[in-house]
């Protein structure tokens, strides 16, 4: 099978803030592909650098060292070209708020050069957002509505989504998510920065963890919810005697008990014969297995400072 060529492709992408005092590395040799059709998930908390390689790969700042290309083409040579095959949503949404969301939507389709609007009242429709109010009446879930149907309208080839459902309810969630899904069934990518773990394992085929403007992982979602490790609770016919928290705390791969009556649960990481030798003692009537979510995968990645946790550094990069 023949791999098509990136859609995003970056090579050592560094981004340096200098100031008089002090200089910020906020993107540090970034090396990253995005493959046509997939939805890309760029996974980092506020100050990871999630919307400063955004930014350079739109060419609305330039970078220190390294370069982007989108479609093949250099981001920063051809990026009026470049900027009409791209849907964009950015992080901070800027409108005019005397107009009606209608009167925006029409502004942007003249700078576009588009006449046929049927697809932006069908997106409008789809997120329950009334055209007819102006900017500065809507909510801030409304406006990134709007933001959505600006950046959609035009079917691009190419969403680059800054926190798209930052503001929006639940079940308008759950609506973006299959639009998304729709987006990939038509041959388009999806790059999407987020911080919401939950909303990219639901729609994302891969995804990046930013730390600090490095990146420490790429992985396939359904590869990255099956790490090394997993929860164990067991439920046995008698209370969980106290002492076996030191003696499970002593097993190599074992780790965070917690004893609640008759109930233990514990982090394992390897093989269960130790654990289960380790409570043979006791009678087990239910033992149940979960796998980790997203988020507590990512917090594998993170201490709670936002520091690296300790653990070995790992970059994977799978078509």
């Amino acid at each position: 099978m023949v791999q098509s060529d990136p859609i995003i492709q970056t090579e050592n992408l560094t981004k340096v803030y200098t100031s008089r005092r002090s200089q910020t590395r906020a993107l540090d040799r970034l090396n990253l592909s995005v493959q046509p059709g997939e939805i890309f998930g760029y996974l980092g908390p506020n100050g990871a650098g999630k919307t400063t390689t955004i930014r350079l790969l739109l060419d609305l700042i330039r970078p220190t060292a390294g370069r982007a290309r989108i479609f093949g083409l250099d981001a920063q040579a051809h990026a009026v070209e470049i900027h009409r095959r791209v849907g964009f949503l950015p992080g901070e949404l800027s409108l005019w708020r005397s107009l009606t969301g209608l009167q925006v939507i029409r502004h942007i389709a003249n700078v576009r050069g588009m006449r046929d609007l049927r697809c932006a009242h069908q997106l409008a429709e789809r997120l329950q957002l009334d055209l007819s109010k102006r900017v500065r009446d809507y909510s801030s879930g409304n406006r990134r509505k709007l933001g959505l149907v600006i950046a959609m309208m035009h079917e691009p080839e190419l969403l680059i989504l800054d926190e798209p459902t930052n503001g929006l309810d639940p079940l308008m969630q759950q609506e973006f998510n299959q639009m998304m899904r729709e987006v990939r069934a038509e041959g388009r990518t999806v790059f999407l920065s987020s911080h919401v773990l939950g909303e990219v394992q639901a729609i994302c085929d891969r995804v990046g963890i930013l730390r600090e403007g490095e990146l420490r992982a790429v992985e396939r979602v359904e590869r990255l919810t099956h790490v090394d490790f997993r929860w164990v609770e067991m439920r046995f016919r008698e209370d969980v005697p106290a002492a076996w928290r030191e003696r499970l705390g002593d097993i190599s791969g074992v780790s965070e008990v917690s004893i609640d009556g008759t109930t233990l649960r514990v982090r394992l990481q390897g093989d269960f014969d130790p654990l289960l030798r380790a409570v043979s003692g006791g009678y087990i009537r239910d033992l149940r297995v979960k796998e980790p979510t997203l988020e507590e995968i990512f917090l594998t990645f993170y201490d709670g400072d936002g520091k690296r946790a300790a653990q070995p550094e790992r970059v994977k990069e799978l078509a």
